[in-house]
């Protein structure tokens, strides 16, 4: 694998957490490209710590299924699987449902504020054709409901799945199939500055749910097998 430019970007104190989001956020943002294969020493190299906290954070990867490993062989950036993403897809959209319905009784004036702040942000990166931005400003606008929900349990079957999703939603992000996701921003703050707690939850269930159609439009890639050659040089899980 290429090594990135940017090199010791793990801090000493948070070994483990921080090679995992490293290594997240690399094959989300594309860095890492799927089929790709991971070598130790390159991980080694590139965040500049041991291969122990590497190999923990590639095992909880590859448990998120943004990482596939075969023992002793190889462990390569998963290709998206299809069926993988529609199931986490169908799973997010009922937590953020969920979220919005435990949260929506207490939420305060300045969660919304912060809601619409985060929408226009939103609708301003899109406007820019800049997918980072996007990314960034639709965590805020949904995360707002999901702190507010107080549900760790919730946040973290969240913390599983959503970063599967994150690789589709980059490809819509950067095409003009995200745009409807604003007027569905506001409607949904909208909906909970009227208290309507079954309207609210529902426009955010069909939020998610757009995302479906972009799923069935991709082609399936499953040829990512790592083409094992034998230099042993891969992790070994």
């Amino acid at each position: 694998m290429p090594v990135p430019q940017s090199r010791g970007l793990v801090s000493r104190s948070l070994l483990r957490e921080n090679a995992y989001k490293a290594l997240r956020d690399a094959i989300v943002d594309g860095i890492l490209t799927p089929g790709e294969r991971l070598n130790d020493s390159d991980l080694v190299e590139w965040l500049g710590i041991s291969r122990t906290p590497i190999r923990e954070a590639l095992t909880r990867l590859e448990q998120t299924g943004l990482v596939r490993t075969k023992p002793g062989r190889y462990t390569i950036v998963s290709p998206l699987d299809l069926r993988a993403a529609r199931g986490a897809q169908s799973v997010t959209a009922a937590m953020h449902e969920l979220a919005v319905r435990e949260a929506l009784p207490n939420l305060s004036t300045a969660e919304l504020d912060a809601m619409r702040d985060a929408n226009t942000r939103f609708a301003s990166a899109l406007n820019r054709n800049d997918v980072d931005a996007a990314l960034a400003a639709d965590d805020v606008f949904h995360g707002v409901a999901v702190t507010a929900s107080a549900n760790q349990a919730l946040r973290a079957v969240l913390e599983q799945f959503t970063p599967v999703l994150r690789r589709v939603e980059r490809l819509r992000f950067s095409s003009l199939s995200g745009r409807g996701s604003v007027a569905q921003h506001d409607r949904i703050v909208e909906l909970c500055a009227a208290g309507d707690v079954d309207g609210a939850a529902a426009a955010t269930r069909a939020n998610w749910e757009t995302l479906a159609p972009l799923l069935d439009a991709l082609p399936s890639d499953d040829s990512g097998d790592g083409h094992d050659n034998g230099d042993g040089d891969e992790h070994e899980a």
